[in-house]
């Protein structure tokens, strides 16, 4: 079965998820968390998009971009073809790590922005890993706190 063509954003913001493949764990430790956000900045400087938001999980991750020089497609080829390389080295593995296409849902005004950055910012709250909110370390909570 064919792809469906992903929905374009007039304003070129999208939140884009990525999920481990039948859930499976993506961030075993620290490291692999670091080369995430690592690989994610690389990204962003060669591809030229701005990210205003970001949550890593231990199973999926929710970013909140807007495009650039490249289009969302690419973007997301080379970061999850570096992250994956790097990640199947590590572990001795082979094969899939991420499930079928990322998700990406375009962001339309500046309240549906509002509400997708609350959204992904409180991502670590709602699943009950923090007490208090920017306490999780993998999140972009604290660029917006001041910390």
């Amino acid at each position: 079965m064919a792809s469906q063509i992903r929905e374009k954003s007039s304003t070129d913001i999208y939140h884009v998820v990525l999920r481990g493949i039948n859930k499976q764990v993506i961030f075993e430790d620290e490291e692999d968390f670091r080369k995430f956000l690592f690989i994610l900045s690389d990204c962003k400087e060669t591809c030229e998009f701005q990210l205003y938001a970001y949550c890593m999980m231990s199973n999926h991750i929710h970013l909140l971009i807007r495009t650039g020089k490249e289009p969302l497609g690419k973007i997301f080829q080379k970061l999850e073809c570096r992250f994956v390389h790097w990640y199947n080295n590590k572990y001795e593995r082979c094969g899939h790590l991420f499930q079928n296409r990322f998700k990406s849902i375009p962001v339309q005004s500046k309240e549906s922005f509002l509400t997708v950055l609350r959204y992904i910012l409180h991502t670590p709250m709602k699943a009950g890993i923090e007490n208090v909110p920017g306490s999780y370390p993998w999140s972009s909570y604290f660029s917006y706190a001041g910390a």
